[in-house]
C-alpha cells in the first residue's frame, strides 16, 4: 500500500527518546478510589478555581514531605544506588501546539510543596496562554531536540543519570492526565519515580488515582501506605486551603447539588493534560 514517509519533529523526537528512558524503569501501576467530595466542593465554590493537575502536584509535594521515599530515585550509574532529594519537583504536562502540530510541553515547578495554589495555577495558564516559544523549560527541551542524534541522546542520558541534574530536567514526580476528555490513562511509562494520573470524577466524589512507581524504590506496600496519605493531605491541608480560598473577596462561586464534571479536568482546561 502506498503513503507517505514523515519526518519526525523536535517533539516527536524528544518523546521517543524519553519514552527510551521509560522503557528502562520497571513502572508498577497502584490505584486507590479516593473519595474527594469535600475538595471538589470547596474547589467548585471558587470562580477562580486552581486546576486538579496542580491540586494533585502540591498534594503529592506535601506527602513527600512527611514520607522521604516519594523523593527518592534510582540511580545506576556508576553503580546502582538511591538517591534523596530534599525537596520535590513537579513535572507537568501542558498540550500545546507547535508549528502546526500538537504537543506536550514540559512545565518543572521546584519547591512546590510551599507554594500557594494560586501560584501553581497562574504558573500552569502562563505555560497554557504564552506563546510557546517564551516557554523557558519548552525551549530547553526544543535546544536538544534539534541536537543530533550523537549528541542528543548522551545529552539527555547525562541529564538523567546525574542525580542533581535529574530533578531540573525530569521532577522527583510527574502529574498528568486525560479525564477532561472522558478517558482513563491506565498505565503511562515514565522515567520518574512515580507518575500520579486521575481518572474521570464520579458523581458521588470519588476518583480513582494511579501512581506508576518504580518497583526499584518502592514495594507494593509502601506506595499503598503513600496513596492512603495522600489522600489525607487532599482533604487536610489542602481542603483547608480551597476553604480559605473561598473566604477570599472576589472568590466566591455558585455550589450547585451536583458534580459539574465540566469543570473537573487536569488543569481545568483542554489545552493542558
Amino acid at each position: 500500500m502506498d503513503g507517505k514517509r514523515i519526518r519526525l519533529s523536535p517533539p516527536r523526537r524528544l518523546i521517543t527518546d524519553i519514552m527510551r528512558l521509560a522503557a528502562s524503569v520497571p513502572g508498577v501501576p497502584v490505584e486507590r478510589l479516593m473519595n474527594l467530595g469535600a475538595v471538589i466542593a470547596a474547589r467548585r465554590a471558587l470562580s477562580d478555581r486552581p486546576p486538579w493537575v496542580g491540586i494533585f502536584a502540591k498534594a503529592m509535594a506535601l506527602t513527600a514531605q512527611e514520607l522521604p521515599e516519594l523523593r527518592r530515585t534510582y540511580i545506576k550509574w556508576p553503580w546502582p544506588y538511591l538517591y534523596e532529594y530534599e525537596d520535590s519537583v513537579a513535572a507537568l504536562t501542558i498540550n500545546r501546539d507547535y508549528r502546526g502540530e500538537p504537543c506536550v510541553a514540559p512545565r518543572i515547578i521546584k519547591e512546590v510543596a510551599s507554594l500557594p495554589l494560586m501560584v501553581i495555577a497562574g504558573m500552569i495558564s502562563a505555560s497554557q496562554t504564552l506563546p510557546i516559544e517564551e516557554l523557558r523549560d519548552f525551549k530547553r527541551a526544543m535546544m536538544i531536540a534539534s541536537l543530533p542524534g550523537i549528541f542528543r541522546r548522551p545529552a539527555i542520558w547525562l541529564a538523567y543519570n546525574l542525580p542533581r541534574q535529574r530533578a531540573n530536567y525530569f521532577g522527583t514526580f510527574s502529574v498528568t492526565a486525560v479525564s477532561f476528555l472522558g478517558a482513563d490513562a491506565l498505565h503511562l511509562p515514565n522515567p520518574t519515580t512515580s507518575l500520579l494520573t486521575f481518572g474521570v470524577f464520579r458523581e458521588d466524589g470519588r476518583v480513582p488515582v494511579r501512581i506508576t512507581m518504580d518497583h526499584r524504590v518502592f514495594d507494593g506496600m509502601e506506595i499503598a501506605k503513600i496513596m492512603a496519605r495522600l489522600e489525607a493531605v487532599l482533604n487536610g491541608a489542602i481542603l483547608d486551603e480551597l476553604r480559605s480560598l473561598s473566604a477570599s473577596p472576589g472568590n466566591a462561586g455558585n455550589s450547585g447539588p451536583r458534580i459539574d464534571t465540566s469543570t473537573i479536568s487536569s488543569c481545568g482546561t483542554p489545552a493542558a493534560s
